[in-house]
C-alpha cells in the first residue's frame, strides 16, 4: 500500500485530490497539510511513500521547499503539481529533486498513475510536457534534445545521471536489463555520443541533475 500525504492550501482541492486517489486500490491517504510548517511538522512524525504537493503552498517557495524537503527526508518521492506555467517551472522542480511534475490542466486520469509511477521509483511528465520542456526557460529557445527524447529516454537518462547502475535503472523503472542497454543505445544515438562520459555530460546540459 503506497502512503500518499497531500500538501495544498485550498481545501477543497485537498479533498479533491484525496478522493481522486482514494478510489486506487493501491494508496493510503495518511492525511493531508495546508502550509509548508505544518508540512514539515507531519514528516517529523511520519514519512509518506508519495508527497504530492502544490508548488505554490504557503510559507516557504515551492521550490525552496523541495529542496529542504529532499535534503531532510531524502527517501520522500515528490510529485509537484501546480498551474504555474509548465515551460518555466517544470524542469526546476525535476532538477531541484521532484520526481514528477503535473499540471492543473492535465487531465486528471493522469494523477492516479504520476504517484503510482513515482512510487516505484520513476519519473513521471507527461508526453505533451515534454515537448514543452523543448523550450528553456524563459527563452522559447528550443531545447532541441528534449524534442529528440521520449518520457521513457528522459527517465532513463536521469536516473543514469544520478549515479544508477542498469540493474538499479531496471528496478526503479520495471524494465530489464536488455531493455535498459537498448535504451542507452538510443540516447546516444540520438544525442550523437559514443560513450557514457558524453552521455552524461549531455545529461548534465539538460539540468538533469
Amino acid at each position: 500500500m503506497v502512503q500518499v500525504l497531500i500538501a495544498d492550501n485550498h481545501p477543497v482541492v485537498r479533498h479533491g485530490i484525496r478522493s481522486t486517489l482514494e478510489q486506487h486500490p493501491s494508496f493510503h491517504i495518511m492525511g493531508d497539510v495546508g502550509t509548508t510548517s505544518e508540512l514539515f511538522h507531519t514528516l517529523g512524525k511520519k514519512q509518506p511513500d508519495v508527497l504530492v504537493m502544490e508548488m505554490d503552498i504557503p510559507e516557504i517557495n515551492g521550490i525552496a521547499a523541495l529542496r529542504k524537503l529532499k535534503q531532510d527526508h531524502p527517501n520522500v518521492k515528490v510529485l509537484i503539481y501546480s498551474g504555474q506555467s509548465e515551460d518555466v517551472y517544470a524542469l526546476s522542480t525535476i532538477r531541484s529533486g521532484a520526481s514528477g511534475y503535473l499540471s492543473k490542466a492535465a487531465d486528471l486520469s493522469y494523477l492516479a498513475d504520476a504517484v503510482l509511477k513515482v512510487s516505484e521509483g520513476g519519473m513521471f511528465i507527461t508526453n505533451e510536457l515534454a515537448q514543452r520542456l523543448a523550450f528553456d526557460e524563459g527563452t522559447q529557445k528550443p531545447r532541441r534534445f528534449f524534442r529528440k527524447l521520449s518520457t521513457r529516454e528522459v527517465e532513463v537518462l536521469k536516473m543514469l545521471a544520478s549515479g544508477k547502475r542498469n540493474k538499479e535503472v531496471a528496478q526503479g523503472l520495471n524494465l530489464n536489463e536488455k531493455t535498459v542497454s537498448t535504451y542507452k543505445a538510443r540516447l546516444m544515438k540520438k544525442l550523437n555520443v559514443d560513450n557514457m562520459v558524453d552521455l552524461l555530460q549531455q545529461a548534465k546540459a539538460l539540468e538533469l541533475y
